[in-house]
């Protein structure tokens, strides 16, 4: 697949979804109407939009609890996502699973996952069913900085070396493992270099270029749809908002906080689509508002939709 005007125009509009997605939820969250937990992935949305663009709607994917850009960008239905963090039925999950478990089998999602480094060993399994099954489907697992040093990781990592699975192993390195600084947890310049040891390909790319997101992401799955086996994909990237809602930010100094902003992809691509692709002022301004009215209409679907049914608890929670 080479990127058309269309695909590239439709990247940037993904990616402004997702960070005015995004930004909703805290308004959301400040205002009572989302509980628990919340991990915004803003400043993320171009390692989302660049790797999903890559794979095909019924390859497999794994992702973390700050996991809503790639649900989004895997084509989960924004309405039904939305409808999910407010606990409604007609979310995703049905109200059930909320901001850590977006789940969507019809698009491969196979799951957020609120435990660290524990969608890697998920996405392991789902490509080896895809390869005893012989079918081309890929699985990519999405994981922070934070995970490299689960065992689950290193155990999945070795697995799908040795047995040549169609997986991509997708790093989003955003400098810290929660609050603390990754260089401080790990004594290797490159998390990307941790693939060697399985004898396993790695890359490491910029984060906050969707374009070399993209180039390298599709090069690894077309690797894995070839039979050729598993990659690891460093994107080096940066969250621009706290861990969570609520977190302080005393681990790293706002002037580094503003460095990053200057890169923010959502203001820098749209400037190279008009300095490198052709595209107009008129035409960035006409996503932006398309985007803001979809935004209106998800946030209204989900704010009207109705609550779940009590007595349904327990459906689809436990197998039969």
């Amino acid at each position: 697949m080479t990127l058309e005007r269309d695909d590239l125009l439709q990247m940037f509009k993904t990616m402004l979804l997702i960070r005015h997605f995004e930004e909703q939820c805290v308004e959301f969250y400040k205002s009572g109407e989302i509980h628990g937990s919340l991990h915004p992935c803003i400043g993320q949305e171009a390692t989302a939009v660049g790797a999903c663009v890559a794979l095909r709607r019924d390859d497999y994917m794994t992702c973390t609890y700050r996991g809503h850009g790639q649900a989004l960008a895997k084509g989960l239905d924004p309405k039904q996502a939305m409808a999910e963090l407010l606990g409604r039925k007609t979310g995703c999950n049905q109200g059930k699973g909320g901001s850590m478990h977006f789940t969507d089998p019809d698009i491969g999602l196979l799951g957020e996952n609120a435990i660290v480094g524990a969608g890697v060993p998920i996405a392991v399994g789902a490509a080896m069913t895809a390869q005893l099954d012989k079918t081309d489907r890929v699985a990519i697992t999405f994981f922070g900085d934070g995970a490299v040093n689960q065992g689950a990781f290193h155990e999945a990592m070795n697995m799908a070396a040795i047995w040549d699975l169609p997986i991509i192993f997708f790093c989003e390195n955003n400098l810290y493992s929660e609050m603390t600084p990754i260089k401080d947890m790990v004594n290797v310049a490159q998390l990307a270099d941790r693939a060697a040891a399985y004898g396993m390909q790695a890359v490491t790319v910029d984060g906050y270029d969707p374009i070399a997101v993209y180039e390298v992401t599709k090069a690894a799955v077309d690797r894995a749809r070839g039979g050729e086996g598993p990659t690891f994909i460093e994107a080096m990237t940066y969250r621009l908002f706290g861990h969570m809602v609520g977190d302080a930010e005393p681990y790293r100094t706002k002037a580094e906080v503003e460095e990053w902003r200057k890169r923010d992809p959502i203001t820098t691509f749209p400037k190279q689509l008009i300095d490198k692709f052709g595209f107009t002022k008129a035409d960035i301004e006409a996503v932006t508002a398309e985007v803001e009215a979809e935004l209106a209409e998800i946030s209204r679907f989900a704010l009207e939709s109705p609550w779940p049914d009590v007595s349904k608890i327990a459906e689809d929670v436990f197998a039969a």
